[in-house]
């Protein structure tokens, strides 16, 4: 599974024609498909057409995503996005063996920066998760296996933003086992969300280039 820090997960170099090919997506088509029809975010509209529904498979990348998505519970992604940069800063990149090492001391550091969501719970749920995953490592596992195997074997693109769906029964699935390993702040929803990031599915609306161009990988 990857993390890459390129922003939006690692992808195999085949992807690189395409990427570039979807660069020319406006930000109308973005608002489209977002279902933000008013107001245009630079960031968001960056996210949409070169990393939202893109496969992410490394570990980091992965690891990444399901922190941002606890952090995320009780406000808006937009807010996630604008400060993620400072997030990966001050989590070593979401490296799962440089997080699983953070002390108390690291927990008093990150709630003392204003720069990012401080909330103790989701902090503590988040290094708490890096040492799920370096046990995972220590028996010979990845979480991007285990994310991976709960992609579903067939999916449709929505029509539009207002049926883009909210879950799905391998959401739930994948949920129910991040619970079960220790991971915190991983219900259903927040799952389907990474899912939809990481492309496992691809929720770009219909007519949306950059969901056709993903489609074509």
């Amino acid at each position: 599974m990857r993390y890459v820090h390129s922003r939006g997960g690692v992808v195999p170099d085949r992807m690189a024609d395409d990427k570039n090919r979807v660069m020319d997506t406006t930000n109308d088509a973005t608002n489209h498909c977002f279902g933000n029809h008013d107001v245009v975010d630079p960031v968001y509209t960056d996210y949409h057409d070169t990393e939202w529904g893109r496969p992410v498979r490394s570990e980091a990348g992965l690891f990444e995503r399901i922190c941002l998505e606890g952090f995320q519970v009780g406000l808006s992604w937009s807010t996630v996005l604008h400060k993620r940069d400072a997030f990966r800063e001050v989590f070593e990149g979401f490296d799962p063996e440089k997080v699983a090492a953070f002390s108390d001391h690291d927990i008093e550091r990150l709630l003392g920066d204003q720069r990012i969501i401080r909330n103790r719970a989701k902090t503590v749920s988040c290094i708490n998760g890096a040492r799920i995953v370096v046990a995972m490592h220590n028996e010979g596992q990845t979480l991007a296996e285990l994310i991976w195997g709960f992609q579903p074997a067939n999916h449709t693109r929505p029509e539009d933003a207002g049926s883009r769906p909210k879950t799905s029964p391998e959401a739930h699935a994948l949920a129910e086992e991040l619970h079960g390993q220790g991971f915190r702040f991983v219900g259903p929803v927040n799952m389907y969300a990474t899912m939809q990031a990481c492309g496992l599915v691809n929720d770009h609306i219909l007519g949306c280039a950059v969901g056709d161009a993903i489609d074509a990988l």
